[in-house]
């Protein structure tokens, strides 16, 4: 099969298209011939040489795909080959084939095409496992969303409406702050020229958000643990912003508030397979309804891959950019 692989770390110049031994599903595993992956920060981190991938997985780049089911590798039910699947992956996306563990395969949901299906598994694990099963947010409260037209964002906002919360988002430019408010944003927030802190105390009667997604890490810390309403929830997924931050234990106290920070691809087999099903229970009947749609700004073939890293590096996108294998 062929494969994006990383010879050297650095700049989208280092994706290559190369022909590579084809994936064997080991026990528990199933062989998905791939038409679509999508790209994520952490693969930009990975073709840089700051994120390796975890013991055992494969070294190929994407973490999440959606194709058919190839193959059934052993201790392996409920599936067959032919399956239309999505799947949450350690890695190995960027790829025609991969193997992957029979507790991470979703099926293709209704309505959704199975090469707009790739852009489901990443983000939606991601904010259902921190925004609901972490930071547990509830119906009428307040969801504060950084880089709301981010895959992560325009799924987290979508997601807390179908609840019945209320969604501010952050976005440095004001087309992207209307396609948040088409998927249902309540508070907009442009945060070249905008405090995010005062914002949300203004839209919620100085009361903060319940519930801060939050992409940024250090540069944001301060602001965040301001922003939060009394009992606040404060979910961390990403160091865009740094890694190291001072954090006022005060601030926290005062407010009975909590910081988590979480990350999905190194957490074992069954922690993943037990997000999945929530997902499977909780999230899918609302894509089966129409309820939550993947957004996707663009396809790239595969083998550009490198395009697609350069396009997400500008940061003009809105929801996912995907890399496509072959038409579904």
């Amino acid at each position: 099969m062929h494969a994006i692989t990383i010879p050297e770390p650095g700049g989208p110049q280092a994706l290559v298209w190369a022909e590579v031994p084809d994936p064997v599903p080991g026990e528990g595993e199933v062989l998905v011939e791939v038409v679509a992956s999508a790209v994520n920060r952490a693969d930009i981190l990975q073709r840089q040489g700051f994120y390796d991938p975890p013991p055992g997985a494969s070294p190929y780049p994407g973490l999440e795909c959606a194709g058919r089911v190839a193959a059934i590798g052993p201790a392996v039910s409920g599936w067959s080959v032919g399956d239309e699947v999505c799947a949450l992956l350690a890695g190995g996306g960027y790829a025609e084939k991969v193997a992957v563990p029979a507790g991470q395969l979703l099926p293709v949901p209704k309505g959704v095409d199975l090469t707009r299906a790739a852009a489901l598994p990443e983000v939606v694990c991601t904010v259902w496992s921190n925004v609901f099963m972490v930071a547990h947010l509830r119906p009428g409260e307040t969801l504060l969303v950084h880089g709301g037209s981010s895959g992560i964002g325009t799924m987290a906002i979508q997601l807390a409406k179908a609840v019945g919360a209320k969604v501010a988002v952050t976005a440095g430019t004001r087309a992207k702050l209307e396609r948040c408010a088409e998927l249902g944003a309540d508070i907009l927030i442009n945060y070249r020229d905008q405090d995010f802190v005062e914002e949300v105390k203004k839209a919620t009667d100085g009361a903060g958000a319940d519930v801060i997604l939050d992409n940024m890490g250090a540069k944001y810390l301060d602001r965040n643990v301001r922003a939060l309403a009394v009992n606040g929830r404060l979910a961390i997924i990403g160091m865009q912003g740094g890694a190291k931050a001072e954090l006022n234990i005060g601030a926290l106290l005062s407010k009975r508030a909590a910081v988590s920070a979480t990350s999905l691809r190194a957490r074992p087999l069954e922690e993943k397979a037990a997000i999945v099903a929530a997902v499977r229970e909780h999230v899918w009947p609302l894509v089966d309804g129409g309820h939550v749609r993947p957004v996707v700004d663009r396809e790239v073939p595969m083998p550009d891959a490198a395009e697609a890293h350069r396009i997400v590096e500008e940061s003009g996108h809105v929801g996912k950019v995907l890399l496509v294998t072959s038409p579904a």
